[in-house]
């Protein structure tokens, strides 16, 4: 088969999956951003209880493979009753790995602000959550930028995993069509090509946000 009639064949094939792909990333993206906000609120607040499980879970999340997430999301669950479908199996599991590690990104950029400024919300009256919600978490969010996109960039490659629970993905719908066309070369070449472009697209939104929260000059 030549390459013209390969790309003719496949191109269908991984837009469909790209679709999925996006799907899972912005999905997980946006949910997962929001938990990892609440997760790390509460761990800065140090909330009792609360704060000690938030602790474990996000020791469990980053210190386990997310592929043996995904595994026990959609194989393990049903062994105690609790079932999902293939699609929103590998958005929950995405989102609860890559929520672990937002928060912790936005827990650390809390933490590099200066006792100073908690210090000056306190003269100026405010309570401490008001002061983490005026005057720490804008200056904490310029921080943290590089950082969480870094982890919701990675999370478009992370997608990959969930082809194992038989969705088709980007990486489930080439192998699909390497295993009718026997070309596995320019077809993965052309799935990493695609995942470079949306890596590449997704860095274009982190260098706008850097711009617009950067500090003034």
């Amino acid at each position: 088969m030549d390459l013209a009639s390969l790309l003719e064949l496949a191109w269908p094939v991984m837009l469909k999956g790209t679709g999925y792909t996006l799907l899972f990333a912005v999905a997980s993206m946006v949910l997962g951003l929001a938990l990892g906000m609440l997760i790390a609120l509460v761990r800065v607040l140090e909330l009792p209880l609360v704060a000690q499980v938030a602790r474990v879970y996000v020791s469990a999340f980053r210190g386990t493979p997310l592929l043996v997430q995904v595994f026990i999301i959609y194989y393990g669950l049903p062994s105690i009753g609790i079932e999902f479908s293939p699609l929103t199996a590998g958005i929950l599991a995405l989102t609860l790995n890559v929520a672990a590690y937002l928060s912790e990104s936005l827990r650390g950029a809390v933490s590099g602000v200066g006792q100073g400024q908690w210090a000056a919300g306190t003269s100026l009256g405010l309570t401490h959550v008001q002061t983490l919600r005026y005057v720490v978490a804008p200056q904490a969010l310029r921080v943290a930028v590089p950082s969480l996109s870094n982890s919701l960039i990675s999370l478009i490659k992370d997608t990959s995993l969930v082809s194992v629970i038989a969705v088709t993905e980007l990486m489930l719908a080439t192998k699909e069509l390497i295993s009718t066309t026997f070309q596995p070369f320019p077809l993965y070449i052309a799935a990493a090509g695609v995942y470079w472009v949306l890596s590449l697209s997704f860095e274009q939104v982190q260098r706008q946000l850097e711009k617009r929260l950067a500090f003034p000059h």
